[in-house]
């Protein structure tokens, strides 16, 4: 009846009015009821099914979780493993979940489109049902009794034996045919490792094992855990693996737990199990080590060479130089079998890049009665020439959007010794988006374009000199760089700029990654500067100085730490730090030869910059289940010229705003502290910073399949080292430092094609740095709407 009354009542005449008390957004537009009757007969089938009609006498709809109150002992926190063990299979989520079994979305869609009275197989209806349609979920369906045994066993693992635990089946108040379920559980005290002994090993495993224990998270007094054993097992099998115990497996490995001592605490033997293999019990050296090379169009047949003891058969001719080879190959003859080792080896073979596939097969051989493995490495070259043309849609953290073109090709192999030569050509339209033309002083919809050429020659090792030893296990690259970049921004400059470069990459661990710059030099030319961005520049002599002709003689290091997500621990943690400086050298080398100078000191006739730059990132990432995702960035960054410059050069310094930073304000348009320039013409050009702060909250969700949202808050801003009288306010100060960081929340949406993420964030500014005429904290001038900020971009912001 309800629904009825709805259409009498607005199925009239288009009058907007009477849907302005609905939406801001519905006042402003009009309604036709030629459509709006249809959709509204639309909305009466949909609301008019009933989600329980289908049901039989005895069957009753599942609506979710009333209640669920886990009680732990005193003194007993739970972790969220834990947690997760004892709430999981509870957590039984009923038709159209919001994110929780707590929760229900009130559009029942899927259950309204199920009740239909289907009565032909075909036609739009049937295409709607099978598509949409979702079968009731029944607490017959959820079997309270049973998933509260689930809970007593998962409990187990973590040590509660005894869990006492009820439920409740709560039924709707207006519909007896729908009911919720209450879950009450109650955890005992937990036991914990007490004594934890070596049990049945012969002597040279004992030794082995013994010596791992110290490393061992099977520690007296902790807490029972059957995930922690697990983990054990699988440990103390690599260590003997390690050590030449080839066939040794985990399963082999066997607890005893003693929980008759009372005190609440378990005695765990660690001991072999009955029945294991012979062979398992005895260490194994490497025999022959045999490498295996393919892909060679020829008809010659095969060459067999010996070099470092290392075995090579290919098809002529040798592709690789024999020392390339060997240096990946991290075992030789003799030398104990370590599963490590042969990690590392396949490893080392598939980072050379050369090669289409590469494995590896270990054999005992029949002749011998030694206990040896037989090593063979398998690799098919792949072509040694690569072309490439890449036609993508480039979106850069500075807000321009746009197509591109590269087209490169590459070299796998330039010099026989896995060197990678690379020559690529890019280009690119872009304009800016989320910006306008009275801020960017555009007048036109292609703002920018940019051309670039770049060769790049890589070598999987370091070139260091031979007295500095580099390690055979780790991964390591160096890259010669040179190239060259013509930008036009229009209505602003056009700029070309010249640099080489020599980098040095090498990782220390599995987590660990170092980047040392020891030499990069940038040239920055101005072609053309137009009238207009004159007339700005001058006003300002820091931003004109920024922007001369100028050198950049830098070095640099940069230290990444990156913990992947795994199994046991979904949550990755990234966290990359770098240190840059300039002009250090070539100012020291100048004083020594009797130039004294302060400022103004050139190489070939141009000045060049002198400062230090340090920035650090950290972000987390926290995953709550499969669909939902918490991630978090905290970045900061501060840089001082001195010597030979008063000013860091332009590209050097700090901005923020814009679709991967503050996602509320368009970029550039806030900063330094808080000044705000009068005019809003060309502002861009002098709202950089030498100090940087900005924090970045993001709640990630799935919507449906590929569509995902995201709920965000940005905050941050940049500043000044020193005052400038053009630019008052900018000056980093402690005191009033919270009023100075820009805020804005905002949500997007986001669709995923698995190689690439398009995203659309709409930004709410909340607060502005800078004096708006506004008192309070929310200080945004003007119209609500008007203030929004679209961004459009590739990719997550972080």
């Amino acid at each position: 009846m309800k629904v009825i009354e709805f259409i009498r009542k607005y199925a009239r005449k288009s009058d907007k009015s009477r849907f302005s008390h609905f939406c801001p957004i519905c006042s402003t537009l009009t309604f036709s009821s030629s459509y709006f009757l249809p959709l509204i007969f639309f909305l009466f089938l949909l609301f008019s099914c009933s989600t329980t009609k289908k049901l039989t006498e005895d069957e009753v709809l599942y609506v979710g979780v009333k209640k669920m109150k886990i009680e732990a002992p005193q003194k007993v926190k739970l972790n969220s493993t834990q947690n997760s063990a004892a709430s999981g299979p509870l957590s039984v989520k009923p038709n159209n979940p919001l994110y929780s079994p707590y929760v229900r979305s009130p559009f029942p869609i899927g259950l309204w489109i199920y009740n239909w009275n289907i009565k032909k197989e075909k036609g739009f209806k049937w295409w709607l049902y099978r598509k949409l349609a979702k079968k009731p979920v029944l607490i017959s369906d959820v079997q309270p009794e049973l998933r509260l045994k689930m809970v007593d066993n998962a409990m187990k693992d973590f040590g509660f034996y005894g869990t006492t635990s009820r439920y409740e089946i709560i039924p709707h108040k207006r519909n007896p045919k729908k009911a919720r379920i209450s879950y009450w559980v109650d955890l005992p005290q937990p036991f914990h490792y007490g004594n934890v002994q070596l049990w049945g090993w012969n002597p040279p495993m004992d030794s082995i094992v013994r010596s791992y224990m110290r490393f061992s998270e099977l520690k007296p007094g902790r807490q029972y855990d059957v995930n922690v054993l697990n983990q054990e097992r699988q440990r103390m099998s690599d260590r003997l693996r390690n050590h030449g115990y080839y066939f040794f497996q985990p399963d082999y490995i066997e607890f005893l737990v003693d929980t008759t001592q009372g005190g609440k605490m378990a005695d765990v033997r660690i001991g072999l199990k009955q029945g294991i293999p012979q062979n398992a019990f005895h260490p194994y050296k490497i025999g022959e080590v045999k490498v295996m090379l393919s892909g060679n169009e020829t008809t010659g047949g095969q060459d067999t060479i010996q070099a470092d003891q290392v075995k090579i058969i290919y098809e002529p001719p040798l592709r690789l130089k024999p020392n390339v080879i060997t240096r990946a190959v991290k075992t030789r003859p003799g030398q104990t079998y370590s599963a490590m080792r042969q990690s590392r080896t396949q490893a080392g073979f598939v980072q050379l890049g050369v090669f289409k596939f590469a494995n590896m097969t270990i054999t005992v051989p029949d002749t011998v009665q030694d206990r040896l493995l037989d090593m063979q490495i398998n690799g098919d070259f792949a072509l040694p020439i690569e072309t490439e043309v890449e036609v993508d849609m480039s979106s850069k953290s500075n807000n321009l959007l746009g197509p591109g073109l590269t087209l490169g090709i590459t070299n796998r192999n330039m010099f026989r010794r896995a060197e990678n030569f690379s020559v690529r050509l890019t280009g690119s339209y872009e304009w800016q988006i989320g910006g306008n033309k009275k801020s960017t002083g555009n007048s036109g919809l292609i703002n920018s374009y940019e051309l670039g050429l770049n060769f790049n020659l890589s070598v999987p090792r370091l070139l260091v000199p031979k007295l500095m030893k580099t390690k055979r296990d780790r991964r390591e690259q160096t890259h010669f760089q040179i190239g060259t970049d013509l930008l036009n921004r229009h209505n602003f400059f056009r700029m070309i700029s010249f640099w080489g470069s020599a980098t040095y990459d090498f990782n220390s661990s599995t987590r660990n990654y170092h980047s040392v710059v020891p030499f990069k030099l940038n040239y920055t030319y101005l072609l053309r500067t137009s009238h207009a961005f004159d007339s700005v520049v001058n006003k300002n002599p820091a931003v004109a100085q920024s922007f001369k002709n100028q050198f950049i003689p830098s070095m640099s290091y940069t230290y990444t730490y990156d913990r992947a997500a795994t199994y046991r621990n979904p949550n990755r943690l990234f966290w990359q730090t770098s240190v840059t400086q300039a002009g250090n050298i070539i100012a020291g080398l100048q004083y020594i030869c009797g130039n004294h100078q302060g400022e103004g000191k050139q190489i070939l006739n141009n000045r060049y910059s002198q400062f230090l730059k340090l920035t650090s990132e950290l972000i987390g990432y926290k995953t709550v289940d499969n669909n939902n995702q918490l991630a978090m960035r905290i970045m900061g960054g501060i840089g001082y010229a001195y010597g030979n410059s008063k000013v860091m050069p332009y590209s050097e310094q700090f901005y923020i705003g814009g679709s991967n930073s503050i996602r509320a304000f368009h970029i550039r348009s806030i900063g330094p502290g808080s000044y705000h320039p009068r005019e809003s013409t060309y502002s861009y050009l002098d709202q950089t910073g030498d100090i940087k702060l900005e924090g970045n909250v993001e709640y990630r969700f799935k919507i449906y399949e590929r569509f995902k949202g995201a709920l965000f808050m940005d905050a941050g801003n940049v500043w000044l080292l020193n005052n400038e009288t053009q630019r008052p306010g900018g000056e980093f100060r402690i005191k009033g430092l919270l009023k100075e960081i820009a805020l804005g929340t905002g949500f997007g949406l986001r669709y995923d094609f698995s190689y690439i993420v398009v995203r659309a964030d709409l930004g709410i500014p909340i607060h502005a740095p800078y004096s708006t005429g506004k008192s309070g904290y929310y200080n945004i001038d003007g119209s609500f709407w008007k203030g929004l900020v679209l961004n459009l971009a590739i990719g997550y912001p972080f």
